[in-house]
């Protein structure tokens, strides 16, 4: 049998690997030494190593998809494991996008992908989103959270922009904010009066759980 370190281990390099059979393997045999929630925390790892590698030129789109479904995957069949507090709640959701005028959205839907696996309902508006689109759309399905992506230094004031008119419109207590990107970081989002920042995909979700624990 696997201890906990090898069993990370697997779960590790399966997703870094794209393949799925495996991924479900590593899951199934991972169960038997971890928690659900490290299981995840491990895939989630994986998924991030896979963003790296995609930036790097090392993998390509196809495989970043099949990673994620891999992983999506693999998390159902664990989600009857996981406690009600931390499975998420089909009641809370969250509005996901790349900033208008920025067409990089691989990080994002990376994020999107597992905030989905921890149980939430994500509106993913995909790359060069308008700020009106991510607040219609919050408005409309009732989404607690806005998460913005922005990966060029041009772009970013977009997630300015969006909580001033949040704030404008009288919204800022209804809907937070959460920002990401490589230009981003924690000052960037206290600057802005955003609600949260995350470095990497397994950091969003912590921040997430984080805020509606809060909220």
């Amino acid at each position: 049998m696997a201890n906990k370190e090898s069993a990370r281990a697997e779960l590790f390099d399966a997703i870094v690997a794209y393949d799925n059979d495996r991924v479900l393997d590593a899951v199934q045999s991972a169960r038997a030494v971890m928690e659900p929630q490290e299981i995840i925390d491990a895939l989630a790892s994986g998924m991030n190593e896979v963003g790296i590698l995609f930036e790097r030129g090392k993998l390509f789109l196809p495989h970043v998809m099949l990673a994620a479904k891999s992983m999506t995957a693999g998390v159902s069949i664990i989600e009857d494991d996981l406690p009600k507090d931390e499975a998420g709640s089909d009641s809370v959701s969250i509005v996901m996008g790349t900033v208008e005028g920025d067409v990089h959205d691989i990080g994002k839907s990376i994020v999107s992908t597992m905030l989905q696996c921890a149980g939430y309902k994500v509106f993913d508006l995909g790359r060069d989103v308008p700020n009106e689109d991510f607040i219609d759309t919050a408005k409309k399905e009732n989404c607690q959270i806005i998460g913005m992506s922005a990966l060029m230094t041009t772009t970013m004031q977009a997630q300015r922009e969006c909580v001033e008119i949040l704030s404008d419109k009288g919204l800022k207590n209804d809907v937070m904010v959460m920002v990401g990107g490589a230009p981003a970081n924690q000052a960037w989002a206290d600057k802005i009066g955003a609600d949260g920042y995350a470095e990497n995909a397994s950091l969003a979700v912590e921040k997430a759980r984080e805020l509606l624990g809060r909220n």
